[in-house]
């Protein structure tokens, strides 16, 4: 299956876009290889891609200037799109990095012929609306989990939203996407598993 057709059954599926209206789009979408270690998207500059992951994974993460730690805020795998979402929207520097985890592969539009297929088409319009809707479930999600939830069930919520991750990247990756420590997440994971 190509790479269009590929981001077009999912689009589809994502916001019931028909066919047509994927085609105005056709000629928009480039294919990018990234090596692991890669930058999508670096903090201080703005995100002009929207971008659907065919391979591969992502991770957003911050860099705690004090701590010297990275903190992984979310992760982006295949079949998901990959965006610094407020970046993107509002054009102005992002506050995050965005890296591949592993060598990836990912289809994108840029933000100028997205603008113009939401000003030409109610059906991209929809497609962005839904997009800026679960973009801010994804946001309030996080933020709520890492509130009201304890690491054990993050972790669980975790398994459900990414499973191939589990054994895809290091652990200190998810401890760090959790807000926990290393040693936490292994008494977690051995708890699960005696279950």
């Amino acid at each position: 299956m190509s790479d269009l057709l590929i981001v077009e059954n999912a689009l589809k599926n994502f916001s019931t876009m028909s066919t047509d209206a994927f085609r105005l789009s056709a000629s928009f979408w480039q294919s990018r290889d990234y090596k692991k270690g890669e930058s999508y998207n670096s903090i201080n500059q703005v995100c002009k891609q929207l971008g659907f992951v065919l391979e591969g994974v992502f991770r957003t993460f911050h860099f705690d200037d004090e701590s010297g730690e990275e903190k992984n805020l979310f992760f982006y795998s295949a079949n998901q799109i990959v965006v610094s979402f407020a970046s993107f929207i509002n054009q102005m520097p992002c506050h995050y990095y965005t890296q591949a985890m592993v060598d990836s592969k990912v289809i994108y539009i840029n933000y100028e012929q997205l603008s113009q297929l939401y000003r030409t088409s109610h059906e991209w319009e929809h497609f962005g609306r839904i997009l800026a809707e679960q973009a801010s479930n994804i946001a309030f999600d996080r933020t709520e989990s890492l509130l009201f939830q304890s690491a054990e069930q993050r972790y669980l919520n975790f398994q459900t939203q990414h499973p191939q991750l589990i054994n895809e990247i290091p652990l200190y990756h998810i401890s760090s996407y959790l807000g926990i420590q290393g040693p936490s997440l292994s008494r977690i994971r051995k708890k699960i598993a005696g279950k």
